[in-house]
């Protein structure tokens, strides 16, 4: 796993609509990466309705945000368009970028174990140093948990 003050590892992936995003054009801006597990499974849901219900407070931060899964970006346009998320979701399908995060890892559901991605968020100052991991988020409060982790 990685740690506060070190820099973010740097990735390009798809978003939704199918438009490259690569981490290295928003140095100099705020950024929020957050990882979750599966697109619209409640939890996912919970976190990104909260991201897109307060995604302007976030926007008058100056915070940019994206969020990254190993669902495909046909997957994550349907869950965006039926959510109507305003805030790109990218694709990792072949999981690299969730490895350099450290969040692909043994989970525990119902007494069964298996491999999967652990609900992280990493916040980004403008030099591409990791400023603060919020590990196990709040999903129906996330969005506060980012500007008050970028105001700490």
């Amino acid at each position: 796993m990685l740690e506060t003050g070190q820099k973010a590892p740097g990735f390009s992936l798809k978003d939704q609509n199918g438009k490259i995003i690569s981490l290295s054009d928003f140095y100099g801006k705020k950024v929020a990466v957050y990882f979750y597990p599966k697109d619209d499974t409640p939890g996912c849901t919970t976190q990104g309705c909260n991201i897109r219900d307060n995604f302007s407070e976030l926007k008058k931060k100056n915070i940019l945000i994206f969020g990254i899964s190993k669902d495909s970006p046909e997957s994550h346009k349907r869950f965006s368009e039926k959510y109507g998320f305003n805030f790109p979701i990218l694709s990792d399908e072949k999981g690299e970028v969730i490895e350099k995060y450290g969040v692909f890892k043994e989970k525990s559901i119902f007494g069964k174990t298996f491999m999967g991605i652990i609900r992280t968020t990493f916040l980004i100052d403008e030099k591409g140093i990791i400023k603060k991991i919020i590990k196990k988020p709040d999903t129906a409060n996330h969005s506060k948990e980012i500007i008050q982790g970028f105001a700490d």
